[in-house]
């Protein structure tokens, strides 16, 4: 018989099987002579020896490993997994095999390593997906922007188209007086002025809306007023405990009921003679450095221009002024206090003196210290803020920057014309609309407060749609008085204020009762910054992700490298086997029978005559054994190397 060649490659040992694949010569007879004892395939002549130990030798050229080569079995992956791993504890797996209870032990502090290790894990990602932020102060000491300042009189005035109008109401609201508290307040025809010839609104007013007492649910006697809706079935009360705040309130609601009447460009300005003098950092400042407007409330209001403080010389960024506290009784039942409305705030920022400043009083000297900080917020997914390059969800009424109170007016404005067909005065208009009179909106009270009602408890969409902005200057502020000038200089005071060779703003006042100086500064030369910082940003992530895997398995990065190599591995093992399985349960008829070539054949014993291939298709593994049983070689092998008669 000519020689064969025959390739083997022979597992661990103590496994029991080999990979066989055609390749090198091996001479059976003189080969299995010199293994020593093997296992005898068949018997008489033509039989062979399998061989235990060694595997045969194999050529230089066939010893080299392939491109990609997997292991046989799921086993032999683990094995070898366990034994070349970076991760603690898997090689005890191997080493301790010949110890079930070492190698149970070990397998289950590995799994509940590993348990324990994902856990913290899930703890670790529920946390950060939370995205928690933390608060960085920092001080810094850059030169910063002086704020804008407003200033109101706290005197509203008649406008002079309104003067019969307001008169009339002056009227009905001694009226209601009288008849709650049978007093009967005088009528200061010297503050109404003259009246001014014109053609004034038509206006009615509506006395169906007058002051009562009621007893709202909780059963307590108070004073206030009903707005009802256009049929009188749904009716609000705005209820007061205080007399004094419920006439204020129904004397304002008529107000601006008026006030909505009158043309856009009627406003009237009480001029110049608010700010007596003023000086910002020893240099005079004139009136063009103030911006002037009128507040249905609090009277004429006047912004001093940070922006020009700017660009004067010095780092004290101190102003002082000195103004006149008329007392004046334009409207006293719409304004009972006597004083000056301050706001300090950011440039370019509206004023929202309903919500913010604070008021001085007249005769006293009031000092102002200022600290700013600064707020940096972390939009998203930290939270919700709004930047300078943002798309707003609202469309600003007001011609300033963003803020979250400028955004919740408009967004309150806008819903207030869609859903009460008109605007609320205090509020800018969008295009289009017009505001809320009862001459022409009849129902617009009844309207107004269910919807401010809302707002109040967050039922409208406003608060979600304007979100904090992403930067914002807030200052905090530190106040002290003193009697202003005192008893004893008032006169000389008073006499060298009106003698100054200065150019004042406004006449000299005439009484130490309508003075009040007013001092403002920054506190400290430096300022404050608050950032939000995130508690887990990916670099922390990634690190403590790394403290816990080392804590728990004593590894690193390349280590669950491995790992994902070995579940790939396995992955490609299961397909192969999977890919078998099927085209076994397929029945595919098996490949035609392989013949060794001359030069592959065995180099002595006659085999088995007229077996078949068992070998599988391309595309599948084939994983052949040999020396399975102390009697023989597996029928597979056999089948696989029977050699076969030459034709003749």
């Amino acid at each position: 018989m000519e020689n064969g060649r025959l390739m083997a490659r022979v597992g661990r040992p103590g496994w029991g099987q080999a990979r066989w694949r055609a390749g090198a010569p091996l001479s059976l007879t003189s080969q299995m002579q010199a293994e020593g004892t093997g296992q005898t395939v068949g018997g008489g002549p033509g039989t062979w020896t399998c061989p235990q130990a060694s595997p045969p030798t194999l050529p230089e050229e066939e010893h080299g490993e392939r491109l990609v080569e997997l292991h046989a079995s799921f086993r032999e992956l683990v094995t070898f997994f366990c034994t070349n791993s970076t991760i603690h504890g898997t090689i005890r797996l191997v080493c301790s095999s010949q110890n079930r209870l070492k190698t149970a032990s070990w397998g289950l502090l590995l799994a509940g390593a590993l348990g324990v290790l994902y856990w913290q894990f899930a703890l670790l990602f529920e946390q950060y997906w939370r995205y928690p932020v933390i608060m960085t102060v920092s001080v810094h000491s850059e030169r910063k922007l002086f704020p804008s300042v407003t200033l109101c009189d706290m005197n509203p005035h008649r406008p002079h188209l309104a003067r019969h109008h307001l008169r009339v109401l002056d009227d009905f609201a001694r009226e209601n007086i009288y008849s709650l508290y049978r007093f009967n307040f005088s009528d200061s025809r010297d503050a109404l002025g003259a009246e001014v010839p014109g053609p004034e609104p038509a206006f009615q007013l509506d006395r169906r809306i007058h002051l009562q007492r009621l007893r709202p649910l909780d059963g307590q006697n108070r004073v206030g007023f009903k707005l009802c809706n256009s049929t009188g079935g749904d009716c609000v009360q705005r209820a007061y405990s205080s007399g004094v705040v419920a006439a204020r309130e129904w004397y304002h609601f008529h107000y601006i009921n008026i006030l909505a009447l009158l043309p856009a460009a009627h406003e009237d300005s009480h001029g110049s003679h608010f700010v007596f003098s003023c000086r910002y950092d020893d240099q005079d400042c004139h009136a063009r450095h103030f911006q002037t407007s009128h507040h249905p409330t609090y009277g004429s209001c006047y912004t001093f221009n940070g922006v020009w403080a700017a660009q004067r010389p010095g780092v004290t960024h101190r102003i002082s002024l000195v103004l006149k506290a008329e007392q004046q009784d334009h409207l006293p039942l719409l304004s009972t206090k006597a004083g000056i409305k301050v706001m300090i705030h950011p440039q370019d920022h509206t004023p929202f003196l309903e919500h913010q400043g604070f008021s001085i009083r007249p005769g006293t000297e009031t000092t102002i210290d200022i600290r700013e900080d600064e707020v940096h917020r972390l939009g998203s997914p930290y939270g919700q803020c709004m930047d300078s390059t943002g798309s707003m969800d609202v469309q600003l009424l007001y011609n300033t920057s963003y803020t979250r109170q400028a955004c919740l007016a408009s967004c309150f404005q806008h819903l207030m014309v869609e859903t009460c067909s008109c605007g609320y005065f205090f509020y800018p208009l969008p295009a289009g609309a017009e505001y809320c009179s009862y001459m022409r909106h009849p129902a617009w009270g009844h309207c107004f407060h269910r919807l401010y009602q809302k707002l109040k408890t967050h039922q409208l969409p406003c608060t979600t749609r304007c979100p904090r902005p992403c930067r914002e200057s807030s200052y905090k502020l530190s106040a002290g008085t003193s009697r202003w000038p005192s008893s004893t200089s008032a006169d000389w005071v008073l006499a060298v204020l009106g003698e100054s060779g200065a150019q004042p703003l406004s006449p000299v006042p005439c009484s130490r009762i309508s003075l009040a100086k007013v001092n403002i500064f920054y506190q400290e030369l430096n300022y404050r910054t608050v950032d939000e910082t995130p508690v887990y940003s990916v670099p922390q992530l990634l690190s403590a992700m790394g403290s816990l895997w080392s804590l728990w398995f004593g590894s690193s990065v390349l280590s669950v490298v491995e790992v994902l190599e070995l579940l790939l591995d396995a992955m490609a093992l299961a397909l192969l086997l999977c890919c078998r399985w099927l085209r076994g349960s397929r029945g595919q008829p098996r490949a035609a029978t392989r013949v060794p070539p001359p030069s592959q054949r065995p180099a002595s014993g006659p085999v088995a005559v007229g077996t078949t291939s068992n070998a599988p298709g391309p595309g599948c593994l084939h994983l052949p054994r040999c020396c399975r049983t102390s009697a023989g070689v597996s029928a597979e092998f056999s089948q696989a190397w029977a050699p076969q008669t030459p034709d003749t």
